[in-house]
């Protein structure tokens, strides 16, 4: 579901309803620093950032990025460092509390489980934030767009405070050659790792789209992999490239077919737990899935636009809105992520899944989580970002076909849940609403004569025609229905 669309409020109500509630992992530097700046009115930000256990940290960023009663309207956000292979410490302290801060919010006052999802084509942070997650005990990690087989001993690494390494994807590497993220998490927790050195490895379960990816995980992770979340291309967010050669529908979307279907009884045949995702917000949907053999089912929309979930009000009445009026529809754009894979779109206008809002932006890229490493001629490393001006992206190797079409997603996922940059000149980012297809379906969530709906509304729909399958019940599976955030 993007960017802080599935934050602690949203992943904790689940959770404390008896699911398995999943943050968003996603640029979460960025939501701290800019919540802080808001004022952070609740005071939960600063409530989560006294119990980190490394002194000074929660200190330093709070003296770096909070405001007193909120930045002036019309002033932009005061900008984190963006994300490289070897972060300045201020920028690993951000990562690792933020991730900390998000999963210790959406634990507290419940006894439920928590999960954190990330991208594995985000590899710049992705250490600091697993650490950052463990810190605040979350119970499960999920990662999907990609093929994250070093995830698993990352985990192991981290829960015995060993150095950790992760190599990053480089365009360009030579043969052999390996660029390798590190992190330490004795040398960063210093004389605190002493009180916490029997951190909880968290269970993994990887986001695949075939039974070809569910089993090269499960044979080739570098550590165990404690089930799947099977997820097809009507989900929201990034969605895998079809197989075989990309073609297009007559609308210019990529046309998926009978080879982009996952194979079940393969899946199965693994012997580990598994659940269904995409267009699994539908009544009957939980029962069909447990008469596959899943563990349950998976689901982003019916939970993104409900009263808990971090999108702005504004935003989640327009959509509810279009689905009242038969209007809510969504693309599959081929093109827009930066990463390459499709991304899926809610279309609405005055945001940038219109072509002509698209083309009036600036191409601007400050935030860089979808940034590309490209070894430079020196042997060093560059970062690059199609989404970047067109001038920036050639001069570091890019191509003008590669640029065409590219979206910010950074900037605006973060519009999306009132987090958007203002500008010179007073100009605000906009948003670019991700959802799965049955965002034309929302609207049935809503009580009779009311305009919102919450996520205990949603559960009673989903849980109504079947039975639960409980923790207790079978090891190593979490709940009926899992409420997961779509990733960036």
């Amino acid at each position: 579901m993007g960017v802080g669309v599935s934050g602690w409020r949203l992943a904790g109500r689940v959770s404390g309803l008896g699911q398995l509630g999943v943050v968003s992992g996603t640029g979460l530097a960025m939501v701290l620093a800019r919540g802080l700046q808001n004022g952070d009115n609740s005071g939960k930000l600063r409530h989560a950032l006294r119990q980190f256990p490394v002194d000074g940290v929660a200190d330093r960023i709070v003296a770096q990025y909070y405001i007193e009663g909120g930045k002036a309207a019309g002033a932009g956000f005061k900008l984190a460092p963006m994300p490289t292979i070897s972060p300045d410490p201020a920028l690993l302290e951000l990562i690792v509390a933020a991730n900390f801060v998000e999963v210790f919010l959406a634990k507290e006052g419940h006894d439920g489980v928590v999960g954190i999802n990330y991208l594995e084509k985000i590899q710049l942070p992705t250490l600091p934030s697993l650490f950052g997650a463990m810190l605040a005990g979350v119970d499960y990690v999920l990662m999907g767009a990609g093929i994250p087989r070093a995830i698993p001993g990352a985990l192991d690494s981290l829960a015995r405070g060993e150095l950790t390494r992760l190599k990053i994807d480089v365009a360009g590497a030579l043969p052999g050659e390996e660029f390798l993220n590190n992190f330490d998490p004795r040398k960063f927790c210093a004389g605190a790792w002493s009180a916490l050195s029997a951190l909880k490895r968290p269970q993994f379960l990887g986001i695949v789209a075939s039974a070809t990816l569910a089993m090269t995980l499960a044979k080739k992770a570098s550590g165990s992999v404690e089930g799947f979340v099977v997820e097809g291309p009507r989900a929201g967010g990034h969605n895998a490239p079809p197989r075989g050669t990309l073609q297009l529908t007559a609308t210019g979307e990529p046309l998926y077919g009978e080879r982009d279907i996952a194979d079940l009884e393969k899946i199965r045949d693994l012997g580990l737990p598994f659940w269904l995702a995409g267009a699994c917000g539908r009544a009957g949907k939980l029962a069909e899935a447990l008469g596959s053999g899943a563990a349950g089912i998976q689901v982003g929309t019916a939970f993104a636009f409900c009263a808990e979930s971090g999108i702005h009000p504004e935003l989640k009445q327009r959509a509810i809105e279009l689905s009242r009026l038969g209007k809510a529809g969504t693309f599959t754009d081929p093109v827009a992520s930066p990463t390459g894979f499709p991304f899926k779109v809610l279309l609405m206008s005055e945001t940038l899944s219109d072509p002509a809002v698209y083309l009036a932006r600036e191409r601007i890229c400050d935030l860089g989580y979808l940034r590309q490493s490209y070894r430079k001629a020196d042997g060093t490393l560059g970062y690059r970002c199609a989404s970047e001006p067109l001038e920036d992206f050639i001069r570091k190797g890019g191509t003008p076909a590669e640029a065409q079409g590219r979206k910010c997603l950074c900037n605006s996922l973060s519009a999306n849940i009132g987090l958007g940059q203002t500008r010179e000149g007073g100009l605000q980012e906009l948003a670019l609403l991700t959802a799965g297809d049955e965002v034309a379906n929302i609207a049935e969530f809503l009580p009779e004569g009311a305009d919102s709906y919450t996520a205990k509304d949603v559960l009673r729909y989903l849980l109504a025609d079947a039975s639960p399958l409980r923790p207790e019940q079978c090891a190593a599976q979490l709940a009926d229905a899992v409420p997961q955030v779509q990733p960036l």
